[in-house]
């Protein structure tokens, strides 16, 4: 019998298996062939492909087959404004921007700055607040490395003038009982919540609204957020443009070994704006898979998939093969004691939020390259 957990766009709980997740989303594997196929045509694989936390996909093949073609396909992903970015949230991104440099692909970005004001409850959220946030995210977006002039950074209150009449053809086709059990949504859900899946598709269908002819759309999304678009693709094809296809990341998890680093628990995440000694601090207390004592540890060795200080490197913090490798091998044979092993990630996670920082610093106003309005 499969194990209890339950993935959802606002929450993740249990030990999730990826297997049985894919199964129940109806969603395929990213598998040999494909892999081969996708290096074919990019020259290379991205490390979080190669390691299969892009793992499954929808339509991957068929974008290929369009790509060799010569019908050119655009990325696009997005972020909804609560808090400070976490390395996490920065997984699509990294994605995007491989995309972007391998296929020449146009980016849009989507930052529905409504969606966490109309989900969360309690009213401390204000629409100010998530613009406010919303900029600030953008800046973290483009500081990765995208390139102007085929990059496009929105925000939904911004670009409404442009995506309102989309939306309202795409809510046409979804009854309030589809988005009702898709989310789980109740008669107490505000009427925003109930529309906001209409404004989220718009993305995949665009740039072909844009150029009046079909263009493929690729979307890399945490896994937990194919709800979404597994409401939207039959609706978009409905409306004369192709499915998008989609290409599902796992999640990254958290520091305290929970399956996904969480933005609501401070110290289970690392965010964007923490300091080096927030670093330090939080990496000390994470989860490893070591034994209690170092002698057990030397003896017996740990076990690197129960290691959040593994995963970090997995994920994040150690693009080299051969080099996790002997990481994880370090790990397994105790020749590597947690505090060394502790002590090696937060030098790095440093490093990156530092480089990341200066990069955020020097874009300054070259944000408004990126960013489109109606």
């Amino acid at each position: 019998m499969p194990e209890s957990f339950s993935v959802t766009p606002y929450d993740v709980e249990g030990s999730v298996n990826y297997e049985e997740l894919a199964r129940r989303f109806g969603i395929g594997h990213i598998d040999k062939g494909l892999e081969n196929k996708l290096e074919k045509n990019a020259g290379n694989l991205h490390f979080l492909i190669r390691r299969h936390i892009y793992f499954a996909q929808r339509n991957l093949s068929w974008l290929l087959d369009e790509y060799e073609k010569g019908n050119r396909f655009y990325v696009y992903t997005g972020i909804a404004p609560s808090g400070s970015m976490t390395v996490g949230h920065l997984i699509p991104f990294v994605l995007a921007q491989w995309l972007q440099e391998r296929f020449d692909a146009d980016v849009y970005i989507q930052i529905p700055d409504e969606e966490k004001f109309l989900i969360k409850k309690g009213g401390a959220l204000t629409l100010e607040k998530t613009r406010e946030l919303a900029y600030d995210d953008a800046r973290n977006i483009a500081a990765l490395g995208f390139k102007k002039g085929k990059t496009k950074i929105f925000l939904d209150t911004e670009y409404a003038g442009v995506m309102y009449k989309q939306a309202v053809r795409v809510a046409r086709h979804i009854t309030f009982s589809t988005v009702k059990d898709a989310f789980g949504f109740t008669p107490e859900t505000n009427i925003g919540a109930l529309f906001y899946t209409s404004m989220q598709t718009v993305g995949s269908f665009i740039k072909s609204v844009e150029e009046n002819r079909n263009v493929p759309c690729l979307i890399p999304l945490g896994v937990d957020q194919d709800v979404h678009f597994r409401l939207a693709r039959d609706i978009v094809e409905k409306l004369g443009y192709y499915k998008p296809a989609i290409i599902h990341s796992k999640f990254l998890p958290g520091l305290k070994g929970t399956p996904k680093m969480s933005s609501s628990d401070p110290g289970n995440a690392i965010y964007l704006n923490d300091s080096r000694e927030t670093v330090i601090k939080k990496v000390n207390y994470a989860l490893t898979g070591q034994q209690a004592t170092a002698e057990l540890q030397k003896r017996l060795g740990g076990n690197p998939d129960k290691c959040s200080v593994c995963q970090y490197y997995r994920y994040f913090f150690e693009p080299d093969d051969k080099k996790l490798e002997m990481i994880t091998s370090a790990e397994k044979d105790g020749s590597m004691l947690a505090g060394e092993h502790k002590a090696e990630l937060a030098k790095r996670i440093n490093a990156f939020l530092e480089g990341h920082r200066n990069k955020k610093e020097r874009l300054g106003e070259g944000i408004e390259d990126f960013m489109v309005r109606s």
